[in-house]
């Protein structure tokens, strides 16, 4: 039947112009604030231009999710030096990204001293959200100038990675929205302190409010609500190029995310397309009571279930009991009995977030009889467990000196195997 031939023709005829995205910026084209015009990336899932928040006049440069109903914003460029009217400008000059306000001035700018200006350059907003400047012969990441990914701002997308770039000493990490309306940089962080066994922390300014644990080999062990999901695979990858952590999803119809809340949590939060409501999938720290860094002092736990909920470790009494009945939070526990360092032995605590991993050190080629072994030949040793809890427990960590910011719980955490005098064994 001829008119059946005729109307698919047509709609062939007409697809592309629903289709029609424009996610380059050539050398020669601007974005401005006026013109309304923006990068849409592959996919339409992304979409890269100018906007204000409700309730300011200022303007930013971000990108954002573009179908959903709840505008969510997952880079900012200018998040500190908004334009503060109806006059701004994205270009490309001088082989640099550059946002221009008020008679030309540079607000903004990708700030890339290169040698070679011959090659022309164009900016591109990719399927995955990374909004980056390359040479225009040259589409392979290798040659990326600069890209949004290694700059995050609160939020970090699927493939995107948070740590250190140990060639070149960028340590990427994500930094709170001032308010939620207002995307200037906020009071907290989170943030990768490299270690011979790393772990990510919560800062407020420069205080430390929430420690992730180290990695496990399945995910942070002071972050045990992020259990395998079906559609998030975790990495944390450690070799002598990075310390990185990153997510990919394994169903690209979800949309899910972490950020630092400008609260000071840090959130999975996953998309739910039936109620067009960002659902928050887990939140850190999850107990107020036994997540704050350091809320018990050195060489006690949190438990929720006791009440206070500090304990001392076995083997240990508070320094000061009067500060300890007080509930003090600076209180700490002391040995019963110095350690002699012979005829010593270990109390087997279960269901530990390892205490924090300052004083740490770690060998993954050996297990636990000879990791034992090493901290009962080192005097200094205090505590140790396994590095990876995967296939029954595989590598060794080692603590010298204090234990601190430890925690239980009811299913989670691992083993941890602390230090006594054999007098305090029993």
């Amino acid at each position: 039947d001829n008119s059946y031939t005729l109307v698919f023709f047509v709609l062939i005829l007409l697809r592309p112009a629903f289709s029609i995205y424009i996610n380059t910026l050539s050398s020669t084209e601007s974005l401005t604030i006026s013109s309304n015009r923006t990068l849409v990336s592959p996919g339409n899932v992304f979409e890269l231009g100018f906007f204000k928040t409700t309730s300011t006049s200022r303007w930013y440069l971000g990108i954002w999710y573009k179908n959903l109903s709840v505008r969510t914003y997952v880079w900012v460029a200018n998040r500190d030096n908004p334009l503060s009217n109806f006059t701004g400008t994205l270009k490309i000059s001088g082989n640099n990204l550059v946002i221009l306000g008020d008679s030309n001035k540079s607000i903004w700018s990708t700030n890339l001293t290169r040698g070679n200006d011959r090659s022309t350059v164009v900016a591109e907003l990719l399927a995955n959200g990374n909004f980056v400047m390359r040479d225009s012969n040259n589409n392979d990441a290798s040659g990326f100038l600069w890209q949004s990914f290694h700059y995050p701002t609160d939020t970090l997308l699927p493939g995107m990675k948070l740590g250190y770039d140990l060639k070149t000493g960028l340590n990427r990490f994500l930094t709170s929205w001032r308010g939620s309306d207002d995307p200037s940089s906020g009071e907290y962080s989170y943030k990768l302190e490299p270690r011979s066994f790393p772990e990510f922390y919560v800062f407020t300014d420069d205080i430390r409010v929430h420690r992730s644990g180290p990695w496990n080999g399945i995910r942070f062990s002071g972050i045990p609500e992020d259990q395998k999901s079906s559609y998030v695979l975790d990495n944390f990858t450690e070799n002598g190029e990075e310390v990185t952590y990153t997510f990919q999803m394994t169903n690209n119809s979800f949309y899910s995310r972490l950020k630092i809340s400008s609260t000071g949590y840090f959130q999975r939060l996953t998309w739910n397309p039936s109620s067009e409501t960002w659902n928050v999938f887990w939140s850190s720290p999850a107990s107020l009571q036994c997540d704050p860094y350091m809320i018990c002092g050195a060489y006690a736990y949190c438990d929720v279930n006791t009440s206070p909920v500090c304990n001392c470790i076995q083997g240990f009494d508070p320094k000061n009991q009067q500060q300890w009945d007080l509930r003090d939070p600076t209180s700490e526990c002391k040995r019963r009995t110095r350690l002699s360092c012979r005829g010593d032995g270990f109390t087997r605590m279960k269901n530990i977030k390892l205490p924090d991993t300052t004083m740490a050190t770690v060998d993954r080629s050996i297990g636990m009889k000879e990791c034992e072994k090493r901290c009962l030949s080192d005097c200094n040793c205090t505590a140790f467990a396994n590095a990876d809890i995967r296939n029954g427990g595989t590598g060794c960590v080692i603590w010298t000196g204090r234990l601190d910011d430890m925690r239980n719980y009811a299913a989670d955490g691992q083993d941890l195997y602390v230090r006594l005098d054999a007098a305090n064994l029993v």
